[in-house]
């Protein structure tokens, strides 16, 4: 009885526990009433069996619901004794109860059971937490590996990045170290100009001197000649004085005596003619004869010439050259010049070599264009042997460019006649432009042999026909050459030269088959024309030219040339850069008269110097002056 008694009393104490708990569930802290963990007041009265009085499972009830009370009344020390008192009332119900021994056992195996329950929930608890104690050790090496993996990309970034500004700096030393040698060799370079220019300017010094000196030298010389010349011109003129005192009085006693005869001749003439007027006045059918026969003599004067003045013109229109052409192979009419021909081709017969070396007598070209050239020239005369249509042609290139010359040796190597003719005479002839045209073309179709045609300045009438300063008549020239160069021709090559090629008209540019360039010379071109040159205008200057008009010419002092050598040669051919071929030839000929005006008629290598330095000088004068006239 009395363990009934304490088992009641202890759950009692547990109910007190219980509403306490709930009461200071409220609060800011929890503390529990005991260690040990009891049974709530809702299990211990759930767990009552039904079999109890109506009264007592109300009066639980009621307990619970006074339990479970929201608002409780506590004391100041948070402690509500209304629990204890209810479960103490519970205690006296139960003891009074005829079940209490089954409440006590059935209170015992919940406790067990509770027991149970709370060691299972321990043990898994503990499972719980060896879990998560896995899990947190998982993180924690996932961490530390992702850690692990950061630190080993940020070393390779920063290896990236120390490797990234080793090359960079490499980089910035390799480019200071080429600018360091750029400057350098530009120094080095900059050195090596100065000292060409100073030893250039050395040199021009000493070759100015020595000009000077031998200008003052010349200057002494021809004064000595000069103060020479003077005193023979004065004896010898004091003696054509005395021998023309005598040769006076002799043509004065001749010219009287003369002049006596002439009187007496006249006389007698005048006396016989005044006798004769004398009888042909008297006579009256004396007088009608002669009036009738000089009337006579006069008309038919006049008729004779007229006609003849007539006849000629038919002739020279039928038979001769155009008018338009300025030189030609065949001559102004096909019997003219047969006698100097047949001469000139036995003459190039006899001296068929060549002064240059080449197929193309005194025209010296780059390698590439005077091949090109002699395929033309082939090219040509199989067309003319195939009687297949010419090829026209267009030479193109600056002046003095050998582009005439060209065209003449074209024509002589394929077998043709040549006739040349320049842009600037068609615009003179203004309305009967187009009627020599079509001359022109009628005369060139008369040749045997094939005519190369060449067109010197050629833009100077075939330019575009939309220029505003065009005129009528120059349209119509220029449309009549298209008319007769609109198909392909088998008599005629139509070669045409300009320094301008893009103001040619498009509808002539379509005419052209063949454009070659004609370069300024270069070096060794230049080298070629010198030679050529001095061949022509200094060896052969004395030499008698072919001709019967040579037989009675006097024949020109024969030239002496000293130390002129290939060297010197070539040494002026560097000092004539941007010559072309026709100032190297007037260049030739500005020394072939320096040797005709020195005393001795000799050709030596300062002399040569001196003439070449002078007309460089005056070229690049003259360029300058183009070139601020051009700005100007």
């Amino acid at each position: 009885m009395a363990r009934v008694h304490l088992a009641l009393l202890s759950s009692a104490i547990a109910s007190a526990a219980v509403a306490a708990e709930r009461t200071y569930a409220d609060g800011p802290f929890h503390f529990p009433a005991f260690s040990t963990p009891a049974t709530p007041p809702e299990e211990v009265s759930s767990n009552i069996p039904i079999a109890a009085s109506g009264s007592q499972t109300q009066s639980v009830k009621q307990e619970e619901t006074r339990v479970r009370n929201d608002n409780p009344r506590t004391t100041a020390a948070g402690f509500d004794p209304e629990a204890l008192e209810r479960g103490a009332k519970a205690l006296r119900e139960i003891n009074n109860s005829s079940q209490a021994k089954k409440v006590f056992e059935l209170m015992k195996k919940q406790e067990e059971t509770r027991q149970v329950e709370l060691a299972a929930e321990k043990a898994k608890f503990q499972a719980l937490q060896a879990q998560h104690e896995t899990d947190r050790q998982r993180v924690i090496y996932d961490e530390q590996k992702k850690l692990v993996q950061q630190q080993a990309q940020t070393k390779a970034q920063m290896a990236r990045y120390e490797d990234e500004l080793a090359r960079k700096r490499m980089q910035a030393e390799h480019e200071s170290q080429r600018a360091r040698n750029q400057e350098l060799v530009k120094m080095q370079e900059e050195s090596s100009i100065r000292q060409e220019q100073i030893r250039r300017a050395t040199e021009e010094q000493i070759q100015a001197h020595k000009r000077q000196t031998e200008r003052e030298k010349a200057e002494i010389e021809r004064e000595t000649i000069r103060v020479k010349a003077i005193a023979e011109a004065e004896g010898r003129a004091h003696e054509a004085k005395l021998a023309e005192e005598v040769n006076r009085r002799m043509l004065i006693e001749k010219a009287n005596a003369e002049r006596e005869k002439w009187v007496t001749a006249i006389n007698t003439t005048f006396e016989h003619i005044g006798g004769g007027l004398r009888a042909i006045l008297t006579d009256q059918n004396k007088l009608v004869v002669a009036v009738g026969g000089v009337t006579a003599l006069a008309a038919g004067i006049y008729t004779t010439r007229e006609g003849a003045r007539v006849v000629w013109g038919y002739v020279d229109r039928i038979l001769g050259q155009p008018s338009l052409i300025r030189e030609s192979s065949r001559g102004k009419y096909p019997w003219s010049g047969f006698f100097s021909r047949a001469m000139s081709s036995l003459w190039s017969k006899g001296n068929k070599t060549t002064t240059n070396g080449n197929g193309l007598g005194d025209v010296v070209l780059h390698h590439s264009l005077q091949k090109r050239v002699e395929q033309l020239a082939k090219a040509t005369a199989n067309t003319k042997a195939h009687q297949a249509p010419f090829r026209n042609m267009l030479f193109y290139g600056p002046p003095g460019t050998g582009k005439t010359m060209a065209a003449r040796e074209l024509a002589r190597k394929s077998g043709l006649d040549y006739a040349l003719m320049t842009g600037g005479d068609v615009a003179p002839l203004g309305s009967q432009a187009v009627t020599k045209i079509h001359q022109l073309f009628d005369w060139a179709k008369k040749s045997n042999k094939g005519l190369l045609l060449f067109i010197d300045e050629a833009d100077a009438f075939l330019c575009e026909r939309n220029k505003t300063y065009m005129s009528e008549a120059q349209r119509s020239a220029l449309n009549a050459l298209l008319f007769r160069t609109g198909d392909q021709s088998k008599d005629i090559v139509l070669a045409l030269a300009t320094n301008r090629p893009g103001d040619l008209d498009s509808a002539v540019a379509d005419r052209i088959d063949e454009v070659l360039e004609f370069p300024l010379p270069g070096d060794e071109e230049r080298f070629k024309l010198l030679k050529l040159y001095l061949n022509k205008y200094i060896e052969k200057a004395g030499e008698k030219k072919p001709g019967l008009l040579s037989l009675f010419k006097p024949r020109p002092r024969k030239i002496e040339i000293k130390g002129i050598t290939d060297d010197v040669l070539r040494e002026a051919a560097a000092k004539t850069e941007d010559f072309s071929g026709r100032e190297i030839a007037k260049l030739m000929a500005s020394v072939q008269a320096a040797v005709y005006g020195s005393k001795d008629c000799e050709l030596n290598a300062n002399l040569f110097r001196e003439v070449v330095d002078y007309k460089v000088a005056e070229h690049q004068q003259r360029r300058m002056l183009s070139g601020a006239s051009g700005d100007a």
